[in-house]
């Protein structure tokens, strides 16, 4: 039986690692064609934009180059996440994409500025754009590429669940709708010879620039240690608690070290009557599923030990929940055992207070003058990833 188990594991994780390897590859492929696509449109651009003396089709054309190296970026941070851990990095070298991108942030934000400075000059000294039948058409068939190209980037992303290219799909449709305000503005010279080619150029330079600061940010962000999405957190919660030797989940605490390399630990409850080697066998059993279904991989999992054959102890920790969640800022109440007349558990309290062991402290003894033939021990826990 146990060679069996053996088995099955090895097996889910060489399934994992082709999984892994084969979405790496779609991510490669995918951002491929949003590179070759957006060096085609940022060519097809600027010929129309020189040709034309339209600074907005030019400085379109430039927010084509940076889609480019978005897509770049997605490539390289998927080889770097994809390199084995070493010794001096041992959890893998997947925050070098973050790097990557605050680079690429830099560059955005540097052409969101030229492009703005040179919009400025050609508001103070104009100059009338000179448009034909083919440059508009083209520029038309640009945005329906665009178009597809953002449906595309999305489709995949939620594929392989990518949050780089789906990210990158909705940037395109961005794209798209400047795109056709050039086009409009085009058709508003031609039609009432009002020239508003500069005025639309500022405005998509200030684009260009609110998109290369929330990239800053949000890699800067991605560096300090964000907190990992609450999706992330439900779905493995959900996943965990599918066990039935599970009866709650808690404790979940996640470290994000680049795309697809989130690792994190939890606790779970389980009957006290359980023996060291089927605990052994679940925890396994747990860490492979999950890193099979969301990337994630655990490194620690606890063990809350859950009162099943005491029937007052059960009737005690429902009346003690009640009692602690009461009281403001008090978000759960977890790992409860009692044994010999001692009552432990763990009290989750928000961040929001002012004064988080006061209020823990004030729950326990509120406690204590409930059931004071008990032993009371309250532990102030924190809100990593609380999830209800």
């Amino acid at each position: 039986m146990e060679t069996t188990r053996k088995n099955v594991a090895i097996e889910d994780s060489l399934e994992v690692a082709n999984s892994i390897k084969e979405r790496n590859k779609v991510i490669v492929r995918t951002s491929a064609h949003g590179i070759i696509a957006n060096v085609l449109l940022a060519l097809f651009k600027a010929v129309i934009g020189m040709t034309t003396h339209s600074i907005a089709i030019t400085l379109d054309a430039v927010n084509n180059i940076t889609d480019a190296g978005s897509s770049i970026i997605t490539i390289v941070g998927t080889k770097l996440a994809a390199k084995k851990p070493d010794k001096e990095h041992p959890w893998g070298h997947g925050r070098l994409e973050y790097v990557s991108a605050m680079t690429l942030a830099a560059f955005v934000l540097a052409a969101g500025i030229s492009s703005l400075i040179e919009a400025i000059h050609h508001i103070i000294y104009s100059h009338t754009p000179e448009y034909s039948t083919t440059p508009l058409v083209i520029v038309a068939v640009c945005i329906i590429v665009k178009i597809f190209l953002g449906r595309y980037f999305v489709r995949v992303g939620k594929k392989v669940n990518s949050g780089t290219l789906i990210n990158s799909g909705k940037d395109a449709s961005m794209d798209a709708i400047v795109s056709a305000s050039t086009l409009l503005a085009a058709f508003i010279y031609i039609f009432f010879n009002i020239s508003l080619e500069a005025w639309l150029g500022a405005i998509i330079s200030i684009l260009i620039i609110k998109t290369g600061g929330e990239m800053e940010f949000n890699t800067i962000s991605e560096i300090m240690g964000r907190r990992v999405d609450s999706e992330i957190t439900r779905a493995v919660k959900k996943t965990v608690e599918s066990f039935p030797e599970v009866h709650g989940v808690y404790d979940m605490v996640f470290h994000d070290y680049g795309p697809n390399r989130v690792n994190g630990s939890l606790h779970i409850e389980v009957d006290d009557t359980m023996r060291a080697d089927e605990i052994s066998d679940l925890i396994r059993r747990i860490t492979i599923k999950v890193f099979k279904e969301h990337e994630v991989m655990l490194t620690a999992i606890g063990i809350y030990s859950m009162n099943t054959d005491n029937e007052e102890a059960m009737k005690i920790r429902e009346d003690i929940t009640r009692l602690a969640l009461s009281h403001e800022h008090v978000l759960q109440l977890h790992g409860f055992y009692m044994k010999d007349k001692k009552v432990q558990f763990d009290l989750i309290v928000d961040f929001d207070a002012k004064d988080r062991a006061g209020i823990c402290d004030h729950v326990a003894n509120d406690i204590k003058e409930k059931y004071p033939e008990y032993e009371v021990i309250a532990f102030l826990d924190t809100d990593y990833n609380f999830s209800e």
